[in-house]
């Protein structure tokens, strides 16, 4: 073989694996990568994330299986179960209103509109004051939770069972926590009921 056809088959060669690398690296659309499409009669699981170190510290069984829900609390967790379909993962933002970017009390906002058709107040300190307080041995799926996470600094999330709660991170985005966290149960304020 002559030195010129040798550098035209290495030239094919790369072209070759570069056909096959090259569009496997293109930017996919949201919803449309595998793992996120898995639906929620697909979930088995939940993992709890630890908010200081943002680290997987449990894995529980679906809580529907644990607890016995209403006809009407079947109807929010099917919604909640949507909500946190469509927005797992979406970025903290303060003052972030969409995907791109979201912050605690505009979730709530989204999701208390979108999907139960309730509007409540843009930020946590109006929020605080919507509904009736509950007792926190009354909480339910539901019941917006409040926590005091610095001086003037309040965090809001949605009940998804009676011990997690749905809520914007700020480390970690759009995820589902444990009440019984150490991080959050030093930081519990109060619970809110307007469902």
């Amino acid at each position: 073989m002559s030195r010129e056809y040798e550098k035209m088959i290495i030239k094919f060669r790369l072209l070759l694996l570069l056909g096959v690398l090259v569009p496997a690296c293109g930017v996919v659309k949201r919803g449309t990568i595998p793992w996120e499409n898995q639906k929620k009669e697909k979930k088995e699981e939940i993992t709890v994330i630890n908010e200081a170190k943002a680290t997987p510290v449990v894995t529980i069984e679906k809580e529907a299986e644990k607890e016995k829900f209403s006809k009407s609390e079947k109807a929010l967790k099917k919604s909640l179960d949507e909500a946190f379909g469509d927005w797992k993962g979406v970025p903290y933002l303060l003052g972030g209103t969409g995907y791109e970017g979201v912050d605690c009390s505009s979730f709530m906002q989204i999701v208390f509109e979108d999907y139960f058709e309730i509007k409540l107040p843009r930020n946590t300190k109006e929020q605080i004051k919507t509904g009736k307080s509950v007792k926190k041995r009354n909480i339910t799926i539901g019941d917006l939770v409040f926590f005091k996470t610095g001086k003037n600094l309040l965090h809001v999330g949605v009940m998804v069972n009676s011990q997690q709660f749905m809520h914007a991170s700020t480390s970690s985005g759009v995820m589902i926590s444990g009440l019984q966290e150490r991080y959050w149960s030093d930081r519990y304020l109060t619970t809110r009921r307007v469902m």
